[in-house]
């Protein structure tokens, strides 16, 4: 580990384990010697946001997590890629003995037992090239190596995990990547990275296919400038980011190719704008809307729906309390196969009560999976028997007054009609509806 003083920009480790990112070095009026201007990763490290006195030394993008501390050895300032790797993937052969001792952990050191040949062990795992899958999580790399150094020593990377590393920015990822022909999925989650000069070479991650910025704080917009150099992304994931809307100045054509988006645990409340901001994710399958503050599916009304094609969709842990909303989310979604609704206020302690399954249901005919449970044939039926008896009984007036409360109705009616007998018997109002036909 280096122990120079960083530059502006540089990402910081303490030992008593929170990150940081260098926002100024230099004296402080009123005091002697120099000082670091640090945003903390965690907020409640900090004191201020960069002022002190009535003066500025510098800005804070999350409110409050600044402070001042004194430059000092025992501040890690990170290590070049390989050496993480090396550190981790390439253990020191400790000679030429055939036989060592060595503790099984899981017996907290109760049992030493013989074991014969490691170093051959050793010498295979050494052999950095082998390396498909890496993670380097937590292991303080703050840069890349020299030019050729990392392609001739780990050539076939596919996966590479650097997240809560001390990277700084977006073009020193792309100098470590550069070099990884083959990397495919790239996790980047909990680092704060500034991003990308406009000289990135159109190559740099041309097979990547998934990228994880989860706790990064990056905005919409700067995912979007980003996901340019990315024409295979598949897979994103952006949760924790802090965002509360994802409009942008320029949206990149290459959006057309995400499946799955994560926006988990953010501050996206407004479905009809999330729906209006994802329109050029024409590919869309799987939605990940986890603990967003969602307090309403609004009517679709004449807006264009462009989640008509999503499959997936995660909404556990958001504010929904009227089930009129799943009628609307309907509307918005009438692929939807498989949905998460676990934790909202429709739900009762964890679990959707059995009413609230069971009409949820049969307002969505398309409706496979619900809160990780399978829906059986069985039970959409027994739901289907279920909302059409509720309906009859808690709606007065007409089949307009019912459809205007709930638009599935008809619709049940008629199907329940054609395909049970039974069910005619069970409920009388279905007569009518046959008739109808």
């Amino acid at each position: 580990m280096q122990h120079v003083l960083p530059a502006t920009g540089s990402r910081i480790y303490l030992p008593s384990g929170h990150f940081g990112t260098v926002k100024y070095f230099g004296p402080l009026d009123g005091t002697t010697g120099l000082w670091l201007g640090v945003e903390w990763d965690d907020s409640a490290r900090g004191k201020h946001d960069g002022m002190k006195d009535g003066k500025r030394y510098f800005d804070c993008r999350v409110p409050h997590s600044g402070s001042f501390i004194r430059p000092s050895a025992s501040i890690c300032y990170g290590c070049t890629f390989l050496q993480a790797l090396k550190n981790k993937y390439v253990e020191a052969v400790h000679g030429t003995a055939s036989q060592e001792k060595i503790v099984l952990g899981s017996s907290n050191g109760a049992i030493e037992v013989e074991a014969v040949d490691l170093d051959k062990i050793r010498g295979k795992f050494s052999n950095l090239e082998r390396l498909r899958e890496v993670s380097l999580d937590n292991e303080m790399v703050s840069s890349g190596n020299n030019p050729g150094e990392i392609l001739s020593t780990c050539p076939n990377i596919c996966g590479l995990d650097l997240s809560a590393t001390l990277l700084s920015s977006w073009d020193v990822v792309a100098m470590i990547t550069t070099e990884l022909p083959q990397l495919e999925r790239l996790a980047l989650n909990r680092n704060r990275l500034t991003p990308p000069s406009s000289h990135l070479p159109a190559s740099v991650w041309l097979r990547l296919s998934e990228v994880q910025l989860n706790g990064t704080w990056t905005s919409w917009e700067e995912f979007t400038s980003i996901a340019i150099l990315m024409p295979q992304l598949r897979i994103a994931e952006l949760g924790y980011n802090g965002l509360t809307s994802l409009s942008c100045a320029k949206i990149s054509t290459v959006l057309d190719r995400i499946e799955i988006l994560n926006f988990d645990s953010n501050k996206l409340e407004d479905w009809q704008h999330i729906s209006e901001a994802l329109k050029p994710c024409t590919s869309l399958q799987r939605l990940i809307l986890s603990s967003n503050g969602i307090e309403r599916i609004p009517p679709r009304g004449s807006c264009p729906s462009h989640l008509q094609d999503l499959k997936v969709l995660s909404l556990s842990s958001n504010k929904l309390h009227n089930l009129r909303d799943i009628d609307q989310l309907y509307e918005w979604c009438p692929h939807l196969e498989t949905l998460s609704l676990a934790k909202n206020p429709l739900s009762e302690v964890n679990d959707l009560s059995r009413s609230a399954r069971q009409q949820i249901i049969a307002k969505i005919p398309s409706l496979r999976v619900l809160d990780a449970t399978a829906i059986s044939t069985k039970e959409r039926s027994d739901s289907e028997l279920y909302y059409l008896s509720f309906v009859t009984k808690t709606v007065p007036g007409d089949d307009e007054a019912k459809m205007k409360e709930h638009p599935q109705w008809k619709m049940l009616c008629m199907s329940q009609c054609l395909g049970s007998t039974e069910s005619l018997l069970y409920l009388p109002s279905l007569l009518l509806c046959a008739r109808a036909r």
